[in-house]
């Protein structure tokens, strides 16, 4: 890469050979050469050389010095050696949580039975999420968290016949937990994941199907996907252009077209928009059946890739109308924005934690973000999407948005 006009790549690092760690990639500012660089600079990257010297020795001061003096080399240009995604830290089990408040907390919720003075669990979850964000310690723990789960694979996705078929290279389904389309003409592998989040103390489990936002060649893969899996709701996070680059294929047709993608056919029957958020209600038909499915279309329009909303608003209202929507439905939900994992987690993460609060159990967002993770790599992309969705998180709550169902209050 080469620096832009104000001599900047546009990241940062963290870590060295005096602080004991691997030197990461700890922030890339978006639309910058880092950014637009091919493969991008991903956050979690271990730079191993710089234009070509080992950096395992150097300390952080030394890593930066060397990055600013590529700026003044011949070529002007910046060669980074990096290993992609590394798992950053062995996973722990976290200790029970246990607040303790410096005096008595009024207006606490009381778990039943409990003592005068108790914290009930949830209330006791939202303190910690509260004080954590103050601190900055939760943030923290996020960019420890492993992007990866150790010892999954990925191998379908890195298939020589598969690999155009991902939006980005470096964002793979699992093996064991990618969906396996069978009837699609170009094969059974698409960029998509099962996730399950189970909601505890409620026997509910919301079930998604996270994944890219379709390429032109995966167009109809994303249709037989959504015919196979039955799913009738389609939440979109992305627009389809954002700063002048392509994010996601267009894959539904205008109001009152019909558009066929193989023996299925798609038709556009209403279409609402306003300034953040677009309705659509499509005809799904199967021209060899005639079997006849309708499908409901929910586009978020008003975030910034790699960022966050200025205000989370517009966002919980997004969110109440996908819940509405999503309210009984048993066939996975598809949420998707471009690569499928930053915006597409923070909207699970959200809606999980509502049910939690529903349910009036503790919310505890980096054990969210794991068991998400555990099911299709770097959910939750970028340190502000986490802070923002706690930030949502901590707002439902204290503002008594979401509150526990009354069949669980006792509790």
């Amino acid at each position: 890469m080469k620096p832009d006009e104000g001599g900047k790549f546009g990241f940062n690092v963290k870590g060295g050979a005096d602080q004991s760690l691997p030197v990461l990639v700890s922030r890339v500012a978006p639309n910058t050469p880092a950014d637009r660089c091919y493969p991008r600079l991903n956050e979690g990257d271990q730079v191993l050389l710089i234009n070509g010297r080992d950096v395992s020795a150097m300390t952080h001061e030394q890593v930066v010095n060397f990055i600013r003096a590529s700026r003044e080399c011949h070529s002007g240009e910046l060669v980074l050696t990096v290993k992609q995604n590394v798992y950053l830290v062995e996973e722990q089990e976290e200790p029970a949580f246990q607040y303790v408040p410096e005096t008595s907390v009024g207006g606490g919720v009381l778990s039943s039975g409990s003592a005068g003075g108790e914290v009930a669990p949830l209330h006791e979850s939202m303190l910690l999420l509260g004080e954590g964000l103050e601190a900055g310690s939760l943030v923290a723990q996020f960019e420890q968290l492993y992007r990866r789960k150790p010892g999954l694979t990925v191998t379908e996705a890195r298939r020589q016949e598969n690999e155009k078929k991902n939006r980005y290279r470096d964002i793979s389904p699992y093996d064991s937990t990618r969906v396996v389309l069978t009837q699609a003409p170009s094969g059974d592998y698409i960029n998509a994941s099962y996730v399950n989040m189970e909601v505890q103390g409620s026997g509910i489990v919301n079930r998604y199907i996270a994944c890219q936002g379709p390429l032109a060649g995966t167009c109809a893969d994303f249709w037989h996907m959504v015919w196979e899996q039955q799913s009738t709701l389609i939440v979109m996070l992305t627009t389809v252009v954002e700063q002048g680059r392509v994010k996601c294929h267009r894959y539904w047709p205008r109001h009152y077209e019909t558009v066929d993608f193989g023996i299925l056919q798609v038709t556009c029957l209403k279409e609402e928009e306003t300034p953040g958020f677009a309705y659509r209600e499509f005809t799904l038909i199967n021209t060899e059946t005639q079997e006849e499915r309708h499908i409901s279309h929910m586009q978020y329009l008003a975030w910034p890739d790699h960022g966050v909303p200025d205000d989370s608003t517009e966002f919980l209202k997004f969110v109440k109308r996908v819940r509405k929507a999503r309210d009984g439905m048993v066939e996975p939900t598809i949420v998707h924005c471009s690569a499928g994992i930053g915006r597409t987690g923070v909207l699970i993460l959200m809606e999980t934690a509502q049910c939690l609060i529903e349910a009036n159990e503790p919310v505890y967002p980096l054990d969210v973000v794991r068991a998400m993770r555990d099911q299709r790599a770097m959910m939750i992309q970028t340190a502000s999407q986490f802070r923002f969705v706690c930030e949502a998180i901590q707002r439902v709550y204290t503002e008594g948005v979401v509150k526990p169902l009354a069949e669980y209050q006792q509790r």
